[in-house]
């Protein structure tokens, strides 16, 4: 059996709605649509949640559980890559990177993350490292310092 020679099933296929138009189609004039309303015209309709004015379900549910994400630590992140502007033997702080531009929030702390390549010699306190920071950091000759 080839492409060209596949048929569809006798039967699986319906004749499309001819809608407003004569000859016995049974959906002229208002195609089906019924006179005058929201529904009757073109791109009207109520949503699928709307229940007629009855009060939704989604608000007659109570709420329940409890979420953390109020209370979720969001840290400021840097790049290894990034510490190359400071001169070596500087003493990176948190204050010092949002004089510099580099970070813009302190937000719950910053971590220090391991893209880029270290080429000063650094003493880099933050809040947390990434192992691959960490290595890096070791690598260059550098100091990393949890605060």
């Amino acid at each position: 059996m080839k492409l060209h020679e596949l048929k569809k099933n006798e039967g699986a296929t319906f004749r499309k709605k001819v809608v407003g138009r004569g000859r016995g189609s049974g959906l002229g004039k208002t195609s089906g649509r019924g006179q005058k309303g929201q529904n009757s015209r073109s791109g009207g309709g109520v949503s699928p949640v709307f229940e007629g004015g009855q009060l939704p379900l989604y608000r007659r549910l109570p709420k329940r559980g409890f979420s953390n994400h109020k209370f979720k630590t969001v840290y400021a992140t840097i790049n290894v890559g990034d510490l190359n502007v400071f001169e070596d033997g500087t003493v990176v702080t948190p204050a010092l990177l949002k004089e510099k531009g580099i970070i813009k929030k302190q937000l719950d702390g910053i971590k220090v993350l391991g893209n880029g390549i270290l080429e000063k010699k650094l003493t880099i306190q933050a809040n947390k490292f990434s192992s691959s920071a960490l290595a890096k950091i070791n690598e260059s000759g550098s100091k990393a310092e949890v605060i």
